[in-house]
């Protein structure tokens, strides 16, 4: 790719991310983007197809680095049941804030809080819902393994996933300084972790 266009791009992301900071995909606006790097709408054109695909380029590669943690995740829990037919405890969505969430808080707010308008509006719900289909399938993979697993149906764990998620992902809604966002994960981990180790007989 020619350095001018290199350049460009990074104007145009740069601008656009302040962009939907600031006002949200919903409100934000092509033309005071190209205001913001001093661009024209043909020029901006050149690099995104619309509003929608410029906030792609922003929130996608946030959104796979958390992806990619949570099936690293879930895989970490099913091969010692798969390997050694036992249930190991081994790290917890607390681990995926703060090893990717609080590195780069701001492209998760942008995600989480400023996606109204979005296909990823409901990116926490979608968060959630698979989660839940995950631990269900997990708790039968369990059983199917001679061990002990909680008996609960899928609308008492949306609702344990949901409090959870929700109070997790509360200190980047409202963007969180770092130190503050830290603080309150502590008091979270020192909430939620207990009881989840207690719901699986650890």
């Amino acid at each position: 790719m020619p350095r001018d266009k290199t350049i460009s791009h990074i104007k145009i992301m740069t601008a656009a991310k302040a962009e939907f900071l600031e006002m949200g995909f919903e409100k934000a606006s092509m033309r005071r983007i190209g205001e913001r790097c001093q661009m024209t709408a043909a020029a901006i054109y050149r690099h995104c197809r619309d509003k929608e695909d410029l906030f792609y380029q922003l929130v996608s590669p946030a959104e796979e680095k958390l992806m990619n943690w949570a099936y690293a995740h879930m895989q970490r829990y099913e091969e010692p049941v798969k390997k050694r037919r036992k249930m190991v405890w081994q790290d917890s969505f607390i681990d995926m804030m703060r090893e990717v969430i609080y590195p780069d808080m701001e492209d998760y707010h942008l995600l989480i809080a400023k996606s109204k308008g979005s296909k990823y509006e409901n990116f926490l719900h979608g968060m959630t819902e698979m989660a839940q289909d995950k631990f269900l399938a997990y708790l039968e993979e369990l059983r199917a393994s001679g061990i002990s697993a909680p008996e609960m149906t899928a609308q008492q764990l949306h609702l344990l996933l949901t409090a959870y998620l929700t109070a997790l992902f509360e200190p980047v809604v409202h963007n969180y300084p770092r130190k503050e966002a830290e603080e309150a994960l502590v008091t979270l981990e020192k909430f939620f972790l207990p009881g989840w180790k207690k719901l699986m007989g650890v």
